[in-house]
């Protein structure tokens, strides 16, 4: 995911995708200490993909207080 097709997106239709990701996270996580996780690059995909829907929220958030 670019940050481009980030920004072009909603506040809500973010958060809902953060919402999205931080369920996949949380079951990347268990699968990983239960040692069924077979691809383990997805784990710091899916955390970098969190902080970029999270910078994008908070730049929207900064621009619509201005």
């Amino acid at each position: 995911m670019k940050a481009q097709e980030l920004k072009a997106k909603t506040p809500d239709e973010l958060r809902d995708q953060l919402i999205a990701l931080k369920k996949e996270a949380f079951n990347l996580r268990f699968q990983q200490a239960t040692g069924q996780l077979e691809n383990t690059a997805r784990v710091r995909a899916v955390r970098k993909d969190v902080a970029r829907v999270q910078t994008v929220l908070n730049a929207k958030a900064a621009e619509a207080a201005k």
